[in-house]
């Protein structure tokens, strides 16, 4: 029968439009489509007909040790309550906040026993990874290194703790069961760390922000090295379940060009003046800038048919930049009539 080396991939033909893509990672068999996807057993205990059919099906029975008809479902478990962030709006001022890499590995809970998944699945680290954890919470993320989340999963996934697990650190950034501020729960974890050796764990090294200009040059620095952001906690703040403007999840912007299509007035502070400009995008997209503007241009905003730089995280799924800043008039530049 035909098998993928690890890091191949090959389309196979399905029920949908298009081909689904089953994949080998590190040993790990995937496949995009809804049966795979759809289970709740680890992903290394996973099958579908797609791979039946590449690999063979004694070949998928080894691979999963069970029969591929009747795979072993894991006992579902309630998800642990973690602090989730908000997304910084460009402006904000976080002077002052701790400022840490924003990772790109898997959000895990030590909770004081085994790793948790955020849906309450267990990650099966073997036990000389968790050796002098200590059986207290904490909240931290389990890496490899810059783009490498698909092989992170694969490695965290697998129900057989095996060998691969040393690649990986368990980077700690917070103590939930810690009744402190962010700054004493920080030096809790590296105080525990310390105190038991932990060879696969560390705290996350944080850093106080300056100002907008030290967080934008963090944000280059980390992009520059293949980094996907920046975090940042309000300092003194507890830590708290569910979504909290406490804690801020920073993307790096990006500078784009639009021309003013409409002036959009304000409402609240702003009513009687400007309070966005309706954009437009050259392939057509249109969209409202509503922040980063001074009281004086808010009064005499900047004309319709003007050329605008504006600053913005990321596109949504329709194309529509997400969080979009102005930045300055571009008097270098002639907006198409």
């Amino acid at each position: 029968m035909p098998d993928l080396n690890d890091g191949e991939s090959v389309e196979v033909s399905g029920s949908a439009r298009l081909p689904y893509v089953v994949k080998n990672v590190g040993g790990v068999y995937s496949c995009s489509c809804p049966a795979w996807r759809n289970q709740s057993l680890a992903i290394d205990r996973r099958t579908c007909k797609h791979l039946i059919r590449l690999r063979g099906e004694q070949a998928e029975a080894d691979r999963i040790a069970a029969p591929v008809s009747a795979p072993v479902c894991e006992q579902s478990r309630q998800a642990p309550a973690l602090l989730l962030a908000e997304t910084w709006d460009g402006e904000q001022d976080v002077s002052g906040w701790l400022m840490s890499e924003k990772l790109d590995g898997v959000r895990a809970l030590w909770n004081g026993k085994e790793f948790l998944s955020r849906n309450g699945n267990t990650y099966h680290a073997p036990a000389w990874f968790t050796a002098g954890l200590p059986n207290v919470p904490l909240d931290g993320e389990l890496w490899l290194a810059r783009k490498s989340f698909q092989r992170t999963v694969s490695i965290v996934r697998r129900s057989d703790g095996n060998q691969l697990w040393r690649e990986l650190k368990f980077l700690v950034f917070d103590a939930p069961a810690v009744n402190e501020p962010f700054e004493q729960r920080m030096q809790f974890v590296r105080e525990c760390l310390t105190e038991h050796f932990v060879p696969y764990a560390q705290a996350l090294a944080q850093e106080r922000c300056k100002n907008t200009k030290h967080l934008l040059a963090e944000l280059d620095r980390l992009d520059a090295l293949g980094g996907e952001g920046v975090m940042l906690r309000q300092p003194g703040s507890r830590y708290e379940t569910g979504r909290s403007g406490t804690l801020l999840k920073v993307k790096r912007f990006h500078d784009a060009e639009a021309t003013v299509i409409e002036h959009l007035p304000g409402t609240g502070r702003h009513k009687g003046r400007l309070g966005a400009l309706g954009c437009m995008l050259t392939n057509g997209t249109t969209f409202s800038v509503g922040s980063g503007f001074t009281d004086a241009q808010r009064e005499r905003p900047p004309a319709i048919g003007a050329t605008i730089t504006f600053r913005y995280q990321e596109l949504s799924d329709r194309g529509v930049p997400r969080f979009p800043t102005f930045v300055r008039v571009r008097t270098d530049l002639v907006a198409n009539s």
